[in-house]
């Protein structure tokens, strides 16, 4: 089976055929580093880390590209609010971005582009647009005409700004010719960064600095423009109107993907409920590799729900794949070729069917039911080894434990040779309060911390 991938633009799945060869030029919306980054933007980078290494996993050369809001109202703000400046609170929580994001295990992205880094370019792809009399200047910026542009709200199926949408990110200005049009170049404002330029002295709008973010690194057209499904409208109908006006190429981008949201206890995270968690507050309490099956366990697309019910569901569920590692690293037993074949088989053909990592992930398990019952060997943990390069969830390296603890370890294996059972089961439970598990079996005994 080929390659299938949902395409927000068609809504529909579409044989996967980049625009040069096997070149995948991918682009991810990234933060606005005003704050530290949650887990619902751990949800869609964890989700697109998984797609770029599944992506060169199929043998695609995937440049993956994301940019930074790294100047914008709410950095302006928290600035005002912590007694500082926009570039340091943007390079603060910039650095920390970087830290979650690291720890995660999200090794994928080739780089990152600040918006305030290419404002040569932003300023060229608005005089583009001038000049093409896709904009126009009004006492406070420089806007995009939506009248101008017919295609408009092809992506989401809409066309008008509702109740609804983020306010902060509408531009608001009585003399604008409609309500949906959108600023471009923010003229200056007392107390706020500019820019001296051709256009103005001014800042970027929102919109305006991912298209030339990615018209300098990709071109007018690349392969695949990713987000959360709350940026579709307006923010990613505004990077279509923007390119393929300025360009006149269409489409911008080949295959949009969006990911769905995530739900804190089924309700909408939000500051004013409480129910917004910090990458890092997650992982003080869960391993990362916990948090990344969680993610990815799901399908990219649909929603999901986060609490520490489902967590502990899903610590259970990497724990069987952990110990099956742990048991073939000592095993005796034969590898069976045609089951390892008839898997990777099957694992193929769910992901290449839009990245269905859910049945992939039933496909491993019933693998793992099957080698639990009748053994393998290095071939079996080489395949599982294949499978953890795109997931980077699994844990082959060997543990390494104190020696007070091996030394309990050994203690307990001698009491038991003695028949002392009162001393090894009191050994064991002290372990247990270690978090270390022992397990006894023809070859010896196991340990494994939980």
């Amino acid at each position: 089976m080929v390659l299938k991938v949902y395409n927000t633009l068609k809504r529909k799945k579409e044989l996967f055929k980049p625009i040069k060869g096997k070149n995948v030029n991918l682009f991810v919306c990234g933060i606005t580093p005003q704050n530290y980054a949650h887990i619902g933007h751990a949800k869609t980078y964890v989700q697109f880390d998984l797609i770029v290494k599944y992506l060169k996993y199929s043998g695609f050369k995937v440049f993956y590209l994301q940019n930074i809001t790294d100047l914008d109202d709410k950095i302006i703000n928290k600035a005002k609010e912590e007694k500082s400046t926009w570039k340091d609170v943007a390079r603060k929580y910039e650095k920390e971005y970087f830290e979650d994001i690291k720890n995660l295990g999200i090794n994928s992205i080739n780089k990152y582009a600040r918006a305030t880094d290419h404002i040569k370019q932003i300023v060229s792809q608005v005089k583009v647009l001038m000049k093409k009399d896709y904009a126009y200047k009004i006492e406070d910026g420089i806007y995009f005409d939506l009248k101008k542009f017919k295609d408009y709200g092809k992506l989401s199926g809409r066309k008008s700004i509702e109740a609804e949408d983020a306010v902060t990110r509408i531009d608001e200005d009585i003399n604008k010719k409609s309500k949906g049009d959108f600023c471009l170049w923010k003229f200056s404002k007392k107390d706020e960064p500019s820019w001296k330029t051709e256009i103005g002295e001014g800042r970027p709008g929102w919109h305006i600095e991912d298209t030339a973010i990615t018209e300098t690194f990709f071109g007018p057209q690349y392969d695949i423009h990713g987000g959360a499904r709350d940026l579709i409208f307006p923010h990613h109908e505004a990077e279509i109107a923007q390119m393929e006006s300025a360009s006149g190429k269409k489409p911008l981008v080949k295959y949009w993907m969006h990911t769905g949201f995530l739900n804190v206890q089924n309700k909408k995270m939000s500051k004013s409920i409480g129910n917004v968690f910090n990458i890092r507050n997650v992982l003080e309490k869960y391993d990362k590799k916990l948090i990344r099956y969680f993610f990815i366990a799901n399908h990219y697309r649909m929603p999901i729900d986060f609490s520490e019910k489902i967590l502990d569901q899903y610590k259970n569920s990497l724990q069987r794949i952990n110990d099956l590692i742990i048991k073939l690293k000592t095993s005796k037993e034969k590898d069976n070729i045609k089951l390892i074949e008839k898997t990777k088989k099957s694992f193929i053909k769910s992901m290449d069917d839009d990245f269905d990592t859910p049945n992939a992930f039933a496909t491993l398990f019933d693998f793992i039911r099957e080698v639990n019952k009748k053994g393998g060997n290095k071939k079996t943990l080489e395949f599982l080894k294949d499978i953890d390069s795109i997931f980077n969830i699994l844990t082959f390296e060997e543990e390494k434990l104190s020696k007070d603890l091996m030394k309990l370890i050994q203690k307990r294996e001698e009491a038991r040779k003695n028949k002392d059972f009162k001393t090894a089961d009191k050994i064991r439970l002290e372990l247990q309060k270690e978090k270390i598990i022992l397990e006894d079996t023809k070859e010896g005994v196991r340990w494994k911390k939980v």
